[in-house]
């Protein structure tokens, strides 16, 4: 079987388990599962269902979601429709079968520019809240993006190609189909489609300056980009283009700078000398030989790490002064990096690159510590069974995309049966995931309602703050807490769909409400939720579930009921306004639920005695490890210390013991300085290896 088709039974047989568990529609099921990729992508900022469809042939209207307000996305008007099969085979499609899929999504956004179709529609059907928002933004929108999400093969080769005119408005197009969201989940990335083509493109290859040696261990080129070039290729490719990191940390921030806009438009031939440029790497560079030198013909995956304000104020020069950007010209450092070293390598060109920025770019990379620990915690902590289960099983944390689905790939038939009893899909859960069941917790619904990757970015600049100033508190314990967050979370979105006063649409927004609503009561002065109750049951208490969903059919009701003149019910559900209403409801729980709390102190007990046992642990683990070393490696040590000055008197004394092993042995307490010192003293140069 190949690897697509093992992808595609696996993707199908998810969909169905996560619709027969909700009673959702399989087709919202994947609409949900599939636009998480294309946020994570970089295709879109944020994907709101609303489903719409009427008509047949010549006549049919048909729109599964849109990307939020285009006020938020530079004037980007992003409209979803879905082609969804239901079939254990891999089907495909052409580019003939594309117009009769995407003609319809056309017409209703045609027809969702008039008064008269939105006021014929009931103003709580999605279909109204789609054309309300355009009719209000449209002076706005510089682009239509269609996006076609499909879970068939598209076998025809054009993407991203310009459609029609809309008034003025340009309308482009491009498939997500089931080898590309294949590709994204094995590797993260969808390469091949983003391959700049300045000798054909853009008007000519760009004259470069090679800034490596041959043979080095990575490419580096010094180019200079005519401003009008690279309006046009931010013009085609949009957020993509912006490392997906930086772009996340850019969503918490002004799209685009005024002072340089304002160069841009009153001193363009200055634009290069005050301009610090843009830094950005590439899978792959092709040049030519011209009359003038080395040029560079193509970019493959062009990825800008620092100057994404820089590249959004020049495009926004082809709106307001296109003359002028011919006189614009910036500088760029161009580094090529494999896809099998941009884990290591880019992060650090974009930390280094972005130093003026207050909080660290690097925070928000997969390789962070924060992410890597809880990613050990994921791989060691195990469950016990659930009532009437008979595996205890662990929850797979997934740091960066395709980690799941390749370290299953690798094993034998046996092999993976044996690793889905001890990951379950079902307990796979993601860096977004991850921030959606922490800031619903921590009553923050109104951001997580913003889309995966705004609410990651405002996460992590969290995260990046607290662990720079300690990581101690995210141990083991708080580990555990985090996953019955992700229990609570996961059996609301499971339950919602089922409730009689569900009507559709909203899921999502009405999770994340309850959910920061049920937390916000349960935690006072002296009590909490029990967090610890349902990790070590992994299920939800009934009294809880009970509790959950009663704030769930308020939260529904808040969300669905926005005050006089806000008539987008998803955008009103991304406003603290919103979080405050529902906050300030009184819910009559059942008296059983104070079941599901326990004291401030209890918790704080069981948060002292983990932490104790943590130290124990370390100190255990710290005392084997320099034991290990042997006498001989802390004799080299010492001497490598004391001849470059490092050693206080206490490191001295610890030295000395270690080095006189086994007739003296460390404490535990004097191993752990011992490793610590280590550690320092690599930083500072040392290079000693292993002696027994």
């Amino acid at each position: 079987m190949s690897e697509l088709h093992e992808y595609h039974q696996n993707l199908m047989a998810d969909i169905r388990r996560e619709a027969d568990a909700s009673g959702v529609l399989m087709v919202e099921a994947f609409f949900d599962r599939m636009t998480e990729r294309l946020t994570e992508a970089g295709e879109l900022e944020v994907a709101d269902r609303a489903f719409y469809q009427s008509g047949e042939g010549g006549q049919k209207l048909r729109i599964d979601g849109y990307a939020g307000d285009p006020r938020d996305s530079e004037g980007v008007l992003g409209l979803i429709v879905c082609d969804f099969v239901d079939s254990d085979e891999v089907r495909t499609f052409g580019k003939g079968d594309v117009p009769p899929i995407l003609n319809p999504l056309i017409r209703f956004l045609k027809k969702a520019r008039t008064e008269e179709f939105r006021d014929a529609l009931n103003e709580v059907s999605p279909a109204f809240q789609v054309s309300d928002l355009i009719i209000a933004t449209w002076a706005q929108v510089t682009k239509v993006k269609l996006i076609l999400v499909s879970n068939r093969q598209y076998i025809g080769r054009d993407d991203t190609v310009k459609l029609a005119e809309l008034s003025d408005v340009p309308i482009t197009w491009s498939v997500w189909d089931l080898a590309r969201f294949e590709r994204f989940d094995r590797s993260g990335q969808a390469r091949e489609d983003m391959v700049i083509d300045f000798a054909n493109d853009f008007g000519a290859p760009l004259p470069a300056l090679k800034a490596s040696q041959t043979g080095a261990a990575l490419e580096s080129y010094l180019m200079i980009v005519p401003g009008q070039q690279l309006a046009e290729i931010y013009d085609r490719w949009g957020a993509r283009l912006l490392e997906a990191n930086v772009r996340s940390f850019l969503q918490a921030r002004a799209k685009t700078n005024k002072g340089i806009q304002k160069t841009v438009k009153e001193e363009p031939e200055l634009f290069f000398p005050y301009n610090n440029g843009l830094s950005a790497t590439a899978d792959e560079v092709t040049c030519v030989r011209t009359n003038d030198g080395l040029a560079v013909a193509s970019i493959s995956n062009l990825q800008i790490v620092n100057g994404a304000q820089t590249t959004g104020s020049i495009h926004a020069g082809l709106k307001s002064a296109r003359e002028q950007l011919s006189q614009v010209f910036v500088q760029m450092k161009l580094t090529v990096v494999p896809p099998d070293r941009s884990e290591d390598i880019v992060p650090k060109i974009s930390e280094y690159a972005n130093t003026q920025n207050k909080v660290n770019a690097a925070d928000f990379f997969s390789n962070h510590p924060f992410h890597i620990r809880i990613e050990q915690f994921s791989r060691s902590v195990i469950f016990t069974a659930r009532e009437g289960e008979r595996h205890d099983s662990k929850w797979f944390y997934e740091r960066s995309r395709g980690q799941f689905i390749n370290a299953r790939g690798r094993l034998t038939p046996a092999q993976q049966k044996k690793f889905d009893l001890e990951f379950p899909k079902a307990q796979l859960f993601s860096k977004t995931d991850l921030a959606k069941f922490e800031y619903s917790a921590a009553g923050y619904p109104h951001v997580v309602s913003r889309g995966a990757q705004k609410n990651f970015a405002e996460f992590a600049k969290e995260i990046g703050e607290a662990w720079s100033k300690s990581d101690a508190k995210y141990d083991e314990l708080w580990y555990r807490r985090l996953i019955a967050k992700a229990i609570i979370f996961r059996k609301l979105e499971t339950e919602v769909p089922k409730q009689p006063w569900y009507e559709g649409g909203y899921r999502a927004n009405i999770v994340t409400y309850a959910m920061a609503k049920v937390f916000h009561d349960a935690n006072g002065e002296k009590q909490v939720l029990d967090l610890d109750a349902i990790w070590r049951r992994q299920s939800v208490p009934e009294a809880l579930q009970r509790a959950l969903l009663l704030a769930a059919a308020e939260a529904h009701d808040v969300i669905t009921r926005p005050p006089s003149g806000v008539r987008n019910m998803s955008e009103w559900a991304k406003q603290q306004a919103c979080w405050n209403g529902l906050k300030g409801r009184k819910l009559d729980y059942d008296e059983d639920f104070d079941s599901c709390l326990t004291l401030v102190e209890t918790a704080r007990s069981t948060r002292r005695a983990a932490r104790a046992t943590e130290v124990m642990t370390e100190g255990i683990n710290a005392q084997t490890e320099a034991v290990s070393l042997g006498a001989g490696f802390w004799n080299t040590v010492m001497d490598w210390g004391r001849s470059e000055r490092k050693l206080t008197p206490k490191d001295m004394q610890i030295l000395q013991i270690c080095a006189s092993m086994p007739r003296r042995i460390p404490t535990d307490f004097q191993a752990k300085h011992a490793m610590d010192l280590l550690a320092r003293l690599k930083d500072q140069g040392f290079e000693g290896g292993h002696s027994q």
